[in-house]
């Protein structure tokens, strides 16, 4: 028997609802899913006073970070009877990572800390890894970068070429200086230079206490260069050629933290997560069938967290040199 046009019509649209109200369940789903992972710590449900080893992770660019202090602070407070570190990061600002090293020193006085390189501890990294009691890298992990930078872009000779001045009025010579848009004077390449040279001088100090390192030793390590694991294991910047395993067997074997005891991930919102729910819509708006609004939602989360992408302030931070 044929179908009349209506009947067509209705399990047509019969049909779109059926899709949009399975995208919907999907959703929450997945929001239900990942509140309850949240909410347990994303451990497979370790109370926070349970016996436990902490995890935390420090990646991507280290900037001030008052929640992940805070973080620490809990932890100190927790079940945990040991934290581990660990670190894939080629640093960030100066004052981010001096932050982070003395709220991993006021937990180490709690509770043991161990480091573990997974890809570089590189600049402000490094100051992370030197504020725990022990540090464990892969043979090939990236190590050190003991320095500290601060660029700026001059646009003077572009600015000249086109026939564009920018005038100001300012209360010292030195006054937002260097500032890219004239020749930088001696003056003011000085006044950077103290900067530099003054949170340098605290960067190799702070090394040299924790590694205890005698001046030979700072000299050849602190030159701003990055050495392998392997390299850096004679220089005393790290403890161990190893991986968490042997972080876990330092524990035990130094601290008394039993091996089987389980791990726990603690984690803060990292930068940029508030539009992570942004990227699970899309997907499942995908799923979905959703195609255009799926493309649109996606787009936006990427937008959202680039724009807060950015750093400010001097700069302990490695970079691998463009190639020429």
């Amino acid at each position: 028997m044929s179908l009349n046009a209506d009947s067509i019509i209705d399990r047509r649209r019969l049909r779109r609802k059926l899709v949009l109200w399975r995208g919907l369940a999907l959703v929450a789903a997945v929001v239900a899913i990942a509140g309850i992972y949240r909410f347990a710590g994303g451990s497979a449900y370790i109370g926070e006073q349970s016996p436990h080893v902490a995890r935390i992770t420090v990646g991507g660019l280290i900037r001030n970070d008052r929640k992940r202090l805070e973080m620490l602070e809990k932890i100190a407070n927790s079940g945990a009877k040991a934290l581990i570190v660990t670190i894939d990061s080629p640093g960030g600002t100066v004052a981010g990572s001096e932050a982070l090293y003395a709220g991993l020193r006021r937990f180490a006085e709690k509770k043991p800390v161990v480091a573990v390189v997974e890809g570089a501890a590189a600049s402000g990294a490094y100051i992370t890894a030197i504020a725990a009691d022990h540090i464990v890298a892969p043979r090939n992990a990236i190590i050190g970068s003991i320095g500290v930078i601060f660029q700026y872009p001059n646009l003077h000779e572009l600015l000249k070429s086109v026939g564009v001045t920018v005038e100001e009025i300012k209360s010292s010579p030195l006054k937002a200086a260097p500032n890219g848009y004239e020749p930088t004077s001696p003056e003011a390449r000085a006044a950077v230079r103290g900067l530099v040279l003054d949170s340098y001088g605290w960067f190799k100090d702070l090394v040299r206490e924790r590694r205890n390192l005698d001046p030979k030793l700072l000299e050849a390590a602190a030159d701003g260069r990055v050495f392998t694991a392997h390299q850096a294991l004679p220089l005393r910047l790290i403890d161990q050629i190893g991986d968490e395993r042997a972080a876990r067997e330092w524990l035990a074997n130094n601290k008394d933290v039993a091996k089987n005891l389980k791990i726990r991930d603690w984690r803060t919102r990292a930068l940029g997560s508030e539009f992570r729910w942004l990227s699970t819509l899309a997907s499942v708006l995908e799923l979905a069938g959703m195609h255009s609004l799926a493309s649109f939602v996606g787009s936006d989360a990427l937008a959202g967290a680039a724009a807060r992408a950015q750093l400010d302030g001097l700069l302990a931070l490695w970079q691998p040199p463009f190639a020429e």
